[in-house]
């Protein structure tokens, strides 16, 4: 049996309800022999896992950076598919930033160094994320006063390797790139990633969309529009930033600075401390510092083949955490 796999009854207790939305609900639970903290995010068995939670299983699986919420093993219950991930205990980082009304430039800097950190790793295993936004930017709760990152939510992401290159129009209007939007078939999902980046930077620094109509905020057509039309007011910031948010925001993506080249910017690098110059692909550990290697894919694979099946149906093959499924709604 591989390490990881077996869960018993005992093993996890409820904390709080994280949240919920289309894909179930996520709960905050404690290993009760380790204490560690886990968000564990449940999905109904049945027709709800489709292609697109399998992507988001494998894709995220795939990733170990410091600037990403790890993936740490999947569940099965006899009603929903769980995936354990890391907890990321400081909130979103959008909250942060309505709290504050807008960062300064080197604090949101210092963010921006980790979101490009995350996403370049990403994109240096051929995953687009698709869905980058503050929301999806969690804090790690540490008593840092600028604390560490970690990017969340692979929902959307796409494999260059294993899955189909991106068409379909997903993500956030506010983050969205033109060529998205557009709707012309496909698309370079890491240029995408790009230009989301730069919505999340402009937010950090003036406190409200690049793309929103000011006069309209909740008009989702007239922010389209702008998008398109890359109309957006010049930020109170220093030259070289506002350099590279014009290179960030450029229509054409084949135009659109690289991950590479935003990394190697004059602000970009700017007070870049240097483990966000090369981080990821460390030697896993858990808690009690024993290899975490998590299962195999063989076995999520079998996990998610069966999650497919409707509950009423036979529940043979997955390993179980029964006390957990109890306190799923």
């Amino acid at each position: 049996m591989e390490r990881g796999a077996a869960m018993d009854n005992d093993r996890y207790q409820l904390v709080k309800d994280i949240g919920s939305g289309n894909f179930g609900v996520a709960k905050l639970m404690q290993d009760k022999h380790s204490k560690q903290l886990v968000a564990v995010k449940y999905i109904e068995r049945g027709h709800k896992i489709d292609q697109n939670v399998q992507r988001e299983i494998i894709n995220h699986r795939s990733l170990n950076h410091p600037n990403i919420v790890r993936f740490k093993e999947l569940l099965l219950t006899p009603t929903h598919l769980a995936i354990v991930m890391e907890y990321a205990a400081g909130g979103e980082l959008f909250e942060r930033i309505s709290k504050a009304g807008r960062l300064s430039e080197d604090e949101a800097r210092f963010f921006f160094q980790q979101i490009i950190s995350g996403v370049s790793y990403c994109h240096s295993k051929q995953i687009c994320h698709r869905d980058l936004k503050l929301e999806n930017i969690l804090l790690d709760g540490s008593h840092e006063v600028i604390p560490r990152i970690k990017i969340c939510d692979f929902g959307y992401s796409k494999s260059c390797l294993l899955q189909s290159r991106p068409k379909s129009t997903v993500g956030t209007p506010f983050y969205i790139a033109p060529e998205v939007l557009s709707r012309k078939g496909y698309y370079d999902g890491k240029a995408a990633d790009v230009w989301s980046c730069g919505v999340a930077l402009y937010v950090m620094l003036v406190g409200a969309y690049p793309f929103q109509d000011p006069h309209h905020p909740s008009d989702l057509r007239k922010t389209i529009e702008r998008v398109l039309k890359v109309q957006y007011r010049i930020p109170d910031c220093t030259t070289e930033c506002r350099n590279l948010l014009s290179r960030i925001f450029v229509a054409d993506p084949a135009k659109r600075i690289t991950i590479q080249e935003i990394r190697n910017h004059q602000w970009f690098v700017k007070k870049l401390r240097a483990d966000l110059v090369d981080a990821g692909d460390s030697k896993r550990v858990d808690i009690n510092g024993y290899d975490e290697e998590g299962q195999s894919m063989d076995e999520i694979m079998r996990m998610i083949a069966e999650a497919r099946i409707p509950t009423s149906q036979g529940l043979g093959l997955g390993r179980y955490c029964l006390e957990v499924d109890d306190m799923v709604d």
